[in-house]
C-alpha cells in the first residue's frame, strides 16, 4: 500500500490555546482512518488544515508525495481531495440527480457554461454515482423532500464526483439513525477499497468506527495519544479513561 496522505508535525493555535499539537499520521489508498476523540480535541481544526480552510502554524500535509500547504481548498479539491460535512452540503431546490450534476460540471471546470438548464451534460456520469450509492431512482426528486439518511448519500456520490484520491468525511453519520450509519459507512468503505480511495474520517459513533475502520488514531486536547488497529485502540487504557469511558 502506498501513503496518500501523509501529516507531519501539524500545529496550530488560537491565542493561547494549542488547539493541534504535533500531529503526524498517514493513510493509505483503500485504507479508512478513523480519526476519534472527545468534543474540543482538535479533530475539526485538524480537518480544517488538511483541505486548506485553515493554515497551520508548524507542519507539513503531503497529497501524494506533493506539500500542499498554503494552497486554497479548491485547488486541493482539484488535486482531487474530496470531503463531506456535518451538516450536508446539497442544493435544496435542485434535483438528486442536478446536484451530481453540478459537481461533475465544477470537477470538469465547466460551471460557468452552465446557465439555468442541465441538460444531458454529464447525465450519464451522474447517474452512475447515483446507481453506485443506491440513490438512481430518487434522481427526480428535490433534494429538499429527502430523508437525512438519503441526503447524506446523495453528498458521497458529489465526493466521489472529482474521482478523489482521498476523502475527508467529517461526522459522517452524524443526524442519521444508527441502522443508517453503519450502512453508509459499510457503502463507503466497498466504494473506497473498490476505488483505492484513502479515507480519513471523524466519528462519535463506536460501533462505526470500530466496526468499519482499518485503523484508529485518537486526538485528546490537540495531540495523539493513541493508535492503531480497532482492537489495540478499543483495549488502550489511556484511551479508556479519556474517551471510551466505562459505557463502551
Amino acid at each position: 500500500m502506498s501513503a496518500v496522505l501523509q501529516v507531519e508535525g501539524l500545529h496550530k493555535s488560537f491565542g493561547g490555546v494549542q488547539a493541534v499539537a504535533d500531529v503526524s499520521f498517514a493513510v493509505d489508498a483503500g485504507e479508512l482512518l478513523a480519526l476519534i476523540g472527545p468534543n474540543g480535541a482538535g479533530k475539526s481544526t485538524c480537518f480544517n488544515m488538511l483541505n486548506g480552510q485553515l493554515a497551520p502554524d508548524n507542519g507539513i500535509v503531503r497529497l501524494g508525495g506533493r506539500d500542499i500547504v498554503g494552497m486554497s481548498p479548491r485547488a486541493i479539491w482539484r488535486l482531487g481531495v474530496g470531503r463531506t460535512f456535518q451538516i450536508t452540503a446539497t442544493f435544496a431546490s435542485l434535483s438528486v440527480r442536478e446536484n451530481v450534476q453540478m459537481a461533475l460540471y465544477s470537477h470538469a471546470g465547466r460551471l460557468r457554461s452552465l446557465l439555468s438548464r442541465f441538460g444531458a451534460a454529464f447525465r450519464p456520469e451522474a447517474d452512475q454515482l447515483l446507481d453506485q450509492v443506491g440513490m438512481l431512482d430518487q434522481a427526480e426528486r428535490a433534494c429538499g423532500v429527502l430523508a437525512y439518511g438519503d441526503l447524506k448519500r446523495v453528498e458521497l456520490a458529489m465526493a466521489l464526483a472529482n474521482q478523489p484520491r482521498l476523502l475527508l468525511m467529517d461526522e459522517p453519520t452524524a443526524g442519521m439513525a444508527p441502522k443508517e450509519r453503519v450502512a453508509l459507512m459499510a457503502l463507503t468503505a466497498g466504494l473506497a477499497r473498490a476505488r483505492n480511495i484513502a479515507v480519513l474520517f471523524t466519528e462519535h459513533d463506536m460501533d462505526v468506527v470500530f466496526g468499519q475502520a482499518d485503523r484508529v488514531i485518537v486526538l485528546d486536547r490537540g495531540a495523539l495519544i493513541a493508535g492503531g488497529t480497532p482492537e489495540a485502540v478499543r483495549a488502550n487504557d489511556q484511551v479508556r479513561a479519556v474517551y471510551l469511558g466505562g459505557t463502551h
